[in-house]
């Protein structure tokens, strides 16, 4: 009974191994042919993606873009090699081609926030608005780009902080882009006996003395308004947005200390009461 069941399990054996023999025998060429097919293409993809990547680089094109640019040349590359590969095996690509577009439609309709980020992020790729290294105020934040994703875009503050705006929330948002430097604005009200000239000169020095004061577009400081009790002296700058805070509040307080220096009182708001009597 043993020697039965010993008998026919190694018949089956016997045939899974023909089997397999004949099936190798008859496809290992095809199947040989299509693994060197597709090792081919990721190699070949990787060629085409550095190749891009370098002469993107070259004429200067945006990193965020040329990286969208060199991946999807990638991408198509491994695709299309992909196909071929299956046609060497004898296998239609046609039922693929319909599952992958009805997966896709599925997907979509499950995934419309999440395809959506994406479409926007295509967008901000595409038209700029913003690249690498630029700062911006959007979405109530205000912080230097530092990458630039499909579906995010990723901002550093003054504090160091990472701030992550999926990219639905930008487009058709109104966005401030002062590139790498932000105009600070101060206002100072100085005495009206006081000469207006002496004080911008004074303010200027303060300004010409800052190296992280950008000397071009350069600093204006001319006279505001004038108050009830003060000539108000208007004072526009740019500063590195990455230090915004820390050199504004710097030279405000070297603005006061300049003019304290030079004998220019800043009053205070003062009002004239008078007492009528019978």
């Amino acid at each position: 009974m043993d020697q039965e069941v010993l008998q026919q399990e190694f018949a089956q054996l016997q045939n899974i191994y023909n089997m397999v023999a004949e099936f190798l025998v008859q496809y290992s060429f095809q199947i040989l042919g299509a693994l060197i097919i597709f090792l081919l293409g990721l190699w070949l993809a990787g060629r085409v993606h550095r190749f891009i990547a370098a002469l993107l680089a070259r004429h200067n094109v945006d990193v965020t873009l040329a990286g969208f640019i060199s991946n999807l040349a990638r991408i198509l590359v491994i695709l299309m090699m992909a196909i071929i590969a299956l046609g060497k095996l004898g296998i239609s690509v046609a039922p693929f081609i319909a599952a992958l577009g009805a997966m896709a439609l599925g997907a979509g309709l499950a995934l419309q926030g999440m395809l959506s980020n994406y479409a926007a992020g295509v967008t901000i790729i595409l038209t700029r608005p913003f690249v690498v290294g630029n700062t911006v105020k959007m979405q109530g934040v205000c912080g230097v780009i530092k990458e630039i994703n499909l579906s995010m875009t990723i901002l550093t503050n003054e504090e160091g902080e990472e701030i992550s705006i999926p990219n639905k929330h930008i487009v058709g948002e109104i966005l401030h882009n002062s590139f790498e430097y932000m105009l600070a604005e101060t206002r100072i009200g100085i005495s009206y006996a006081a000469d207006p000239q002496q004080a911008i000169d004074c303010l200027s020095a303060v300004l010409a003395q800052r190296p992280e004061v950008a000397s071009e577009p350069a600093p204006q400081i001319g006279i505001d308004s004038f108050g009830d009790s003060a000539i108000e002296i208007g004072i526009r700058y740019w500063v590195p947005t990455r230090n915004y805070y820390g050199v504004k509040f710097a030279v405000n307080l070297e603005l006061f200390s300049a003019l304290k220096t030079a004998g220019i009182s800043i009053p205070f708001p003062q009002r004239e009461v008078r007492m009528l009597t019978d």
